[in-house]
């Protein structure tokens, strides 16, 4: 690969590092500049091909991890099924409007054409949503699942038209893919006994590449459906975020990739530049319609409006469903280039936004609270602590011994919060005062209000950057009581102490009991009288 490449992206990302905003933007600036360098035609097909396995890889480690679950909200399917509906129904006058106003790539264009640009305009970005949501931490938060199975319903209908575009259904042999999940325990086996290091990056690497992407293409279903599925296959086994982690830093290269082809597919002529320009007037209709979406589905006015945010740009996807349309002939060529322009600038839009999309909220939330309906759906309704003492972030081992000698000492103040549904269950059987809940995720810090006469929360997640996670949180509220933390390793007791965490106790040197004892006599007074099961400071 010529090195002008690296260099050139490496300086370009560098800018926008610098300048703050996402280092994807200067790829996709860097893209611009080698095709003006005459970089397309040597450099595009070995590029593409890297671009390609950097998608395949982002949808597998997206399938990582996903709840199949969250596929079945209304919010998700009835939210991505009705969004392309109202994009087709209203994008298609817009652009027969642009065409009567005298563009001329537009007058020529038909109905039909005209339902197959709107269609490919409807999607979202896989690629720049999960970038933005991982560089802000918050792929695991309400808002960020909604965005990310709205983007995977897109991804099946874009996989539909694909299929459909081929002329010929997939082979017979696709109906034995359905047994794929009676492989399942032979691939968590594997995954079981596979090491650490290069091998695990090479076992991802085969899950992806050949069980997933090779195997469907070779029955005629798209490959990134495949490393999809494959992806979810291995969601729920306990080194899945392993797995990802894994393979994190090869996808983040190879989707620099797929950035700099977004450029390299051509400058447009002023015209088409006019085009891509007047076709930015979407991207505040396609998010309106998201949020007002996500409102009526009952999800509260900050999770619809960030989800929105999310998905305010234009997709690759939408650039392959042109490009294929192109080439069967329903679309000009020129409008290959358009959609790239209007991709690139989009994302250049869409980065500000979401970077400020918390202040943006916050700034007219009197404004989208207007919108927010007074039921609101389960998922998104505000977490009622009551009124403890204690409060126990994560709920596993340590969580749970910890819980239950405060509640000997203290009386049944406490309260644990942990995302895990069948932990849940589990808890509640045995009598303790569990909530759903993820305290990794920012909706969860804006649904409770820990600040409410808690003395003393208790980070015992087993990860020590979901602890560092919600001890920035707690930093951020109205929160003035103690803090105390778990640790596996020595080296986290100093950055803990430093943030204001008061006692720091090491995982390895006793059970959860040993957590709540040092807690008991480190910082708090012997209890002088014992308190009543109602979580109320009422001698008994």
């Amino acid at each position: 690969m010529e090195p002008a490449i690296i260099v050139i992206a490496l300086v370009c990302g560098f800018i926008c590092n610098r300048l703050g905003l996402p280092s994807l933007l200067g790829y996709l600036a860097a893209g611009f500049v080698l095709y003006s360098l005459g970089m397309a035609d040597t450099h595009l097909p070995l590029l593409q091909q890297l671009a390609d396995l950097g998608v395949l890889l982002l949808l597998f480690a997206i399938g990582l991890k996903l709840d199949i679950r969250s596929l079945a909200k209304a919010q998700v399917w009835g939210g991505a099924s009705a969004h392309v509906l109202l994009s087709v129904t209203l994008f298609v006058p817009f652009l027969k409007v642009l065409g009567w106003l005298g563009l001329s790539q537009l007058q020529a264009l038909d109905t039909w054409q005209l339902l197959l640009l709107s269609f490919a305009l409807s999607f979202s970005s896989t690629v720049f949503a999960v970038k933005t949501l991982e560089e802000k931490g918050e792929m695991a938060s309400l808002y960020g699942q909604i965005a990310i199975g709205v983007l995977i319903m897109q991804d099946v209908f874009a996989v539909i038209f694909l299929t459909v575009s081929k002329g010929e259904f997939p082979s017979y042999w696709a109906l034995a893919l359905l047994a794929l999940p009676l492989l399942r325990p032979l691939f968590s086996m594997a995954l079981d006994k596979v090491g650490r290091g290069d091998v695990l990056v090479l076992f991802g690497l085969a899950m992806a590449l050949v069980f997933g992407a090779a195997l469907f293409e070779m029955v005629g279903l798209k490959p990134d459906l495949g490393a999809l599925i494959m992806g979810i296959m291995l969601a729920n086994h306990k080194r899945a975020s392993e797995l990802a982690k894994s393979l994190f830093e090869l996808k983040e290269l190879l989707l620099v990739a797929f950035f700099l082809t977004v450029g390299l597919n051509g400058l447009p002529s002023l015209q088409d530049f006019s085009l891509a320009l007047l076709l930015l007037l979407l991207l505040p209709v396609k998010m309106a319609m998201f949020f007002v979406l996500f409102t009526r589905f009952s999800l509260r006015a900050r999770t619809g409006l960030l989800a929105a945010l999310s998905l305010t740009n234009f997709s690759e996807f939408g650039l392959i469903v042109a490009a294929v349309a192109s080439f069967k002939g329903w679309l000009p060529a020129q409008f290959v280039v358009v959609l790239a322009i209007a991709l690139s600038i989009s994302f250049l839009i869409a980065a500000p936004l979401n970077t400020h999309s918390e202040r943006i909220y916050q700034t007219w939330q009197s404004f989208w609270h207007r919108f927010q309906k007074s039921h609101l759906s389960v998922v998104d309704q505000p977490i009622n602590l009551g009124s403890p003492r204690f409060l126990i972030l994560g709920m596993g081992r340590i969580g749970s011994g910890a819980y239950d000698e405060l509640v000997t000492r203290y009386g049944n103040c406490v309260v644990g919060i942990d995302h895990k549904p069948d932990i849940i269950d589990l808890h509640r059987e045995q009598g303790r005062n569990v909530i759903l809940g993820d305290a990794v995720d920012t909706d969860f810090w804006h649904k409770i209000d820990p600040s409410a006469g808690i003395e003393m929360v208790l980070l015992a997640m087993p990860h020590h950057q979901g602890n560092l996670f919600a001890l920035g949180q707690l930093n951020h509220s109205a929160y003035k009581g103690q803090v105390s933390a778990i640790v596996q390793f020595e080296e986290e007791v100093e950055e803990l102490k430093e943030l204001g965490v008061a006692a720091v106790y090491n995982v390895f040197e006793a059970a959860g009991a040993g957590f709540a004892e040092q807690i008991a006599y480190e910082l708090m007074p012997e209890p002088q009288t014992q308190y009543s099961t109602d979580g109320k400071n009422n001698p008994l």
